[in-house]
């Protein structure tokens, strides 16, 4: 899966620092950052022109709606959202709370690029 953001730096970092993700590649010329958790890989691309680029909007665009990513259990959900809360990089839209009748509990933020970013308890 590859992510288009406005700043490739801000994005690896928030991936690296905030979710634990490794960078298992980078491509200068691209200019690209590949990160890992060890079971999925995401491609960051750097937008061209970050200042002309269009945000997505969920209503009117055709695309990725949000990334939704699992975590190990409610625990680590609990305390990622903890962690969230405190960083500048993320606004968190909504805390942990059921996912409908799954009997899972969810969360959902923005990060770096205003890319919404939900996160599953497994």
């Amino acid at each position: 899966m590859g992510l288009t953001v406005p700043s490739l730096p801000e994005a690896r970092t928030f991936f690296v620092d905030a979710l634990g993700f490794n960078v298992v590649g980078e491509v200068p010329d691209y200019p690209a950052a590949f990160v890992s958790d060890g079971n999925v890989m995401i491609t960051l691309w750097q937008a061209e022109d970050p200042a002309s680029a269009i945000p997505f909007d969920r209503k009117a665009n055709i695309g990725l709606h949000h990334l939704a990513l699992r975590v190990a259990d409610e625990d680590a959900l609990a305390q990622l959202a903890r962690d969230l809360g405190e960083r500048s990089d993320a606004d968190i839209e909504f805390e942990p709370e059921p996912l409908g009748a799954s009997g899972l509990r969810h969360m959902m933020c923005r990060i770096p690029g205003n890319i919404r970013l939900e996160l599953i308890a497994a």
